[in-house]
């Protein structure tokens, strides 16, 4: 078989399992929108998106469903994407939100508030800052000679994750047991009466961050030869580090904002990407983001199965 066999071959493997993903992408979200307790035909869906038709389809389509499904599609691609952002850059197939401390710093602080008994509604944004501040800290101690390393980056982050973890746990065993629940909703992570007001501070970020990392596949690809190899063809590893990390930390942090703490969809979403679509990251990126929000919208779909 001719190279060029070989290469039409691959693009034709790409486009089947780009259209079979976009296909599945739209079939989870017709099934978002008409399962649940109150099962909804096509054509109830669409007369209650014209604010048309039986008013409660039109509450149960505008207030429950709908921004559910949205939040499920904005966290799961934030995580597939920085998951992805974060293994091109530490080229450590493990590399996760989890393993640079992010979403332990916004787990501590959940706790805290909670634990203390503050507004719950400052948790997102209390979120947000407690994954934004804890990266500065882990790119501080990462710091050597003006240039950021690896080894530093992952072992502090792995340090800061076992330290707040721990500090979570003691304000878990100090809280009052009603409190304790809430905490644990959301160090588990759910989308669960996530509405419009979790959208409008989540959706910004999430889709500037998206777009901004879907610009770094050059980056990401030249880091994937090697630091030496990468500074040759006119890469710097500190600016370009520095931008897919702050990438990847607004991902993560805005994703935690509104979902808590959902580990599994930024560590196994690049690989299999990877697997379907080979590690040109022109095409790990934006794969990454359509298959996390297919595989978080999945599972959420299943988990509220039977209600609303």
């Amino acid at each position: 078989m001719s190279c060029r066999k070989i290469i039409n071959l691959f693009k034709e493997r790409n486009i089947f399992n780009a259209v079979v993903l976009l296909a599945l992408i739209f079939l989870i979200i017709i099934l978002s929108l008409s399962s649940g307790s109150v099962e909804l035909s096509s054509h109830e869906i669409i007369k209650a998106f014209l604010r048309k038709g039986d008013l409660t389809n039109q509450i149960i389509f505008w207030e429950l469903r709908l921004p559910r499904l949205i939040a499920s599609l904005l966290v799961g691609s934030a995580l597939g994407m920085s998951g992805a952002l974060l293994q091109g850059m530490l080229r450590n197939g493990l590399a996760s939100p989890y393993l640079l401390g992010i979403s332990a710093g916004s787990g501590l602080v959940i706790v805290l508030m909670i634990s203390m008994g503050l507004w719950f509604s400052w948790i997102p944004i209390a979120a947000w800052l407690g994954a934004i501040l804890t990266t500065f800290i882990v790119y501080f101690l990462a710091r050597s000679g003006g240039a950021i390393s690896v080894e530093r980056l992952i072992l502090g982050g792995v340090a800061l994750s076992s330290l707040f973890g721990a500090i979570q746990s003691m304000l878990l065993l100090q809280t009052e047991d009603g409190r304790v629940q809430a905490a644990l909703t959301w160090l588990i992570g759910s989308l669960n009466s996530r509405g419009w007001s979790e959208i409008k501070l989540a959706g910004p970020p999430i889709l500037f961050a998206l777009i901004m990392a879907l610009l770094l596949s050059r980056q990401l690809n030249l880091l994937g030869l090697g630091d030496e190899l990468s500074v040759g063809l006119g890469n710097s590893l500190f600016r370009s580090r520095c931008l897919i990390g702050a990438s990847a930390t607004l991902l993560a942090a805005s994703s935690v904002s509104v979902g808590g703490l959902i580990g599994f969809v930024g560590l196994i979403v690049p690989h299999a990407v990877r697997f379907l679509f080979g590690t040109d990251y022109r095409l790990v990126l934006p794969f990454s983001a359509l298959l996390g929000a297919l595989t978080l919208s999945t599972a959420d779909l299943i988990a509220r199965s039977g209600s609303i």
